[in-house]
C-alpha cells in the first residue's frame, strides 16, 4: 500500500505534513504583534507607565517609610505596620512654625504668579497680535533669560538689595527680594506660552469689540484673555509650581526665618537642625510629605486645564 498519492507529472506527493516548529511565548509574542502592530504600542506603553511610576512614585514612597520608621537604624522597604509611628507629621509642627513657611511659599508663589500673568499678558498680545520690526529677535532675547542660571544674578542682585548699591533701598529678608527675581526668570516661558494662544485668536473678534469703543487693553482682558483661558491656566499652574519649588533665591534672600518671609526651604532646613545632637531624618522627610501637599492638590485640581493648555495650541487654527 503506497503512503503517498501520484500527481498529475507522474510524481509523488506526500501526505505526511512537516512537525511545526517549537516557538517559545517571546516568540509566540512577537508573531502575534507582526499580525497586530498595536500589541506592540501597547507594550510600549505599559513599559513606559511601570518606568514612569517607578521613576517617580517610588521616591515618595521611600520618603514616607522614612517618615514614618522609627530612628531604630535599620529601614526596610516593605516595614512592619506594627512599628510604624505616623505622630512625626505632628512633630514637624510641634518642633518649628512650619505652617508659617508654607504660608509664605503660598503667599509668595501667588504673588509671583499675579505679575507674570500680568505683564506675561501683555507682552504676549504684542509679540502674538502687533506687527513690528525685530519682533522675532526680540523674542529670542526673552527666552534666552530664561536659560541663564540663577547664580549669575545673584552677586548684583545680592549687593543691590542689601542697600549696597542704592542708600536706603535695602529688600533683603523682604517679599520683594524674592518676588522680582521669581518674576523675571520664570515670565519668559509665560510670554511665549501666551504669545502662542493670543496670536490664535481670530482679529474678528478683537475688532468687534473695539468697533464698541473698548480699547485695545479692554479688548484684551475682556475677549483674548477668556478666549486663551486654558493657555493662561498652563502659564499660571506652571510658573506657582516653578515658585513654589525655588530653593536657590529663597534660601539666599533672607536669614531662614519664618518672620522674614522665608518660605518653605527655610522651613526644610530648620527642621534639620531640630533635633538635639542629632539629624531627624523622619521629622524631615515627614516635612517634606507635607510641603509637597498644596503643589499636589493644585496639579490634581488643574490637570484638565494644563493638558489642554498644552495640547490646544498645537490643535488650533
Amino acid at each position: 500500500m503506497s503512503d503517498g498519492s501520484t500527481r498529475s507529472d507522474g510524481g509523488v506527493q506526500s501526505d505526511r505534513h512537516e512537525p511545526e516548529l517549537t516557538r517559545g511565548p517571546f516568540q509566540r509574542w512577537v508573531q502575534k504583534s507582526i499580525k497586530d502592530p498595536k500589541r506592540v504600542y501597547r507594550a510600549m506603553f505599559y513599559v513606559a507607565t511601570l518606568f514612569f511610576l517607578v521613576t517617580t512614585l517610588f521616591p515618595f514612597y521611600f520618603l514616607l517609610v522614612l517618615a514614618v520608621t522609627p530612628d531604630t537604624g535599620s529601614l526596610a522597604v516593605l516595614p512592619q505596620l506594627s512599628t510604624l509611628e505616623f505622630g512625626v507629621f505632628l512633630d514637624v509642627f510641634d518642633r518649628i512654625n512650619f505652617l508659617r513657611y508654607m504660608l509664605n511659599s503660598v503667599v509668595l508663589a501667588l504673588s509671583t504668579t499675579a505679575i507674570v500673568l500680568f505683564l506675561a499678558s501683555l507682552a504676549g498680545y504684542v509679540f502674538g497680535r502687533l506687527e513690528f520690526p525685530g519682533r522675532q529677535p526680540l523674542m529670542l532675547l526673552i527666552l534666552a533669560i530664561s536659560y541663564f542660571p540663577p547664580a549669575a544674578f545673584f552677586v548684583p542682585l545680592y549687593q543691590l538689595f542689601t542697600g549696597n548699591v542704592v542708600n536706603g533701598l535695602s529688600l533683603y529678608n523682604t517679599p520683594g527680594a524674592m518676588i522680582l527675581p521669581f518674576s523675571s526668570l520664570f515670565m519668559p516661558l509665560s510670554i511665549f506660552i501666551l504669545t502662542t494662544f493670543y496670536g490664535q485668536i481670530p482679529d474678528g473678534l478683537e475688532d468687534a469689540a473695539r468697533v464698541e469703543g473698548t480699547t485695545r487693553l479692554g479688548a484684551l482682558f475682556r475677549v483674548i484673555v477668556p478666549l486663551s483661558a486654558p493657555g493662561v491656566a498652563t502659564a499660571g499652574v506652571l510658573t506657582f509650581i516653578a515658585v513654589y519649588n525655588e530653593f536657590f533665591f529663597s534660601q539666599l534672600m533672607n536669614n531662614g526665618q519664618p518672620e522674614n518671609w522665608a518660605p518653605i526651604v527655610g522651613g526644610l532646613l530648620s527642621l534639620q537642625r531640630a533635633g538635639q545632637f542629632e539629624v531627624t531624618y523622619g521629622v524631615m522627610a515627614a516635612g517634606s510629605i507635607i510641603a509637597v501637599i498644596p503643589v499636589a492638590i493644585l496639579v490634581v485640581v488643574a490637570q484638565e486645564k494644563i493638558v489642554s493648555g498644552l495640547t490646544s495650541g498645537a490643535l488650533k487654527e
